[in-house]
């Protein structure tokens, strides 16, 4: 019952927040750029309104790229005319057009395998729909031109460190421990497809950058065929590998930029200061206190106000 009564609740306070968030139906439509910046992300029907926001939002305080969309087979055909109008005609691909080749499907994995192939030539960043900009991000622009690679980090100590660093008794762990866990553990081990000096960070591929060019779907095909025979099929076609390879790819294309967690955080129902640049609003506590929706309605009342990127 108490189950019950905690979807009950967070379907209502996810009703709640998409009410608050249809004002962004109201903003100006963006004026996208084919500048070698796309900001990608892949959506449902379900999630097109915080969407909007998250994009918009990053968008106005970058003041640059355009959209690329990955649809994840529900996008409805009044979904696209509305990104199409709000986002000025992104490239959108269908998720049932990719081939995962070696590595798993689902995931997001088709995701992550898209990216690959349009950072060929593009600075390309991963935004997931569940995040709001609120501050300048002077940081990204840095790493932009630099060509540097960025992660939001996973905690507020995630450092960039030699793949060794990670090692621990994979045998010891229990079935039940996270695909993430499990493969840190030997990341030594999975990271020698990689050429020397191997390093990894615990990012989050909710939001980050990756420089043209680097590590292609080859080597991410090569990771993933290690990780399975290390791993186990089954672990490894868990929610969580993408992340992993996305972390690793992250951080063996020279040293990233690790976004700041003052600034750039990850939401887990703790205060979210005025400085504060950019919040991910993860799964566990979305929804809690009305954060997610009064940081949604700050971010569109910048939009309404003009807002013009930070310098």
């Amino acid at each position: 019952m108490i189950d019950l009564a905690d979807r009950a609740l967070r379907k209502l306070r996810e009703l709640q927040f998409n009410r608050d968030a249809r004002a962004v139906l109201a903003s100006a439509p963006v004026r996208a750029v084919d500048d070698g910046v796309i900001l990608f992300s892949m959506i449902g029907t379900r999630v097109v309104l915080p969407y909007l926001v998250a994009a918009k939002s990053l968008h106005a305080r970058l003041g640059r790229g355009r959209f690329a969309i990955l649809d994840d087979g529900t996008l409805t055909e009044v979904d696209k005319d509305l990104l199409a109008r709000h986002l000025d005609h992104p490239e959108i691909r269908s998720i049932h057009a990719v081939d995962t080749g070696a590595a798993p499907r689902g995931g997001c994995w088709e995701r992550l395998l898209t990216l690959l192939e349009l950072r060929r030539d593009a600075y390309v960043i991963q935004l997931d729909s569940d995040t709001v900009t609120l501050g300048p991000v002077e940081e990204i622009t840095q790493a932009i031109a630099a060509g540097r690679n960025f992660t939001l980090r996973g905690d507020r100590d995630a450092a960039w460190l030699p793949a060794e660093h990670f090692a621990a008794d994979l045998a010891a762990m229990p079935a039940s421990a996270h695909v993430q866990t499990k493969a840190e553990s030997v990341m030594a081990e999975l990271c020698a497809v990689l050429p020397e000096p191997r390093h990894y960070v615990r990012g989050c591929a909710g939001f980050a950058g990756f420089a043209p060019g680097g590590l292609d779907r080859s080597v991410a095909e090569a990771f993933s065929r290690k990780a399975e025979a290390m791993l186990g099929p089954g672990v490894w076609s868990q929610w969580g590998s993408e992340q992993v390879m996305s972390n690793v790819i992250v951080a063996n294309e020279g040293e990233p930029v690790l976004l700041p967690y003052d600034r750039y955080l990850n939401f887990w129902n703790e205060p979210v200061g005025a400085e504060v640049a950019f919040v991910h609003f993860v799964g566990t506590y979305r929804y809690h206190g009305g954060v997610y929706a009064r940081a949604a309605t700050r971010a569109v009342a910048a939009l309404d106000a003009g807002l013009a990127r930070a310098a």
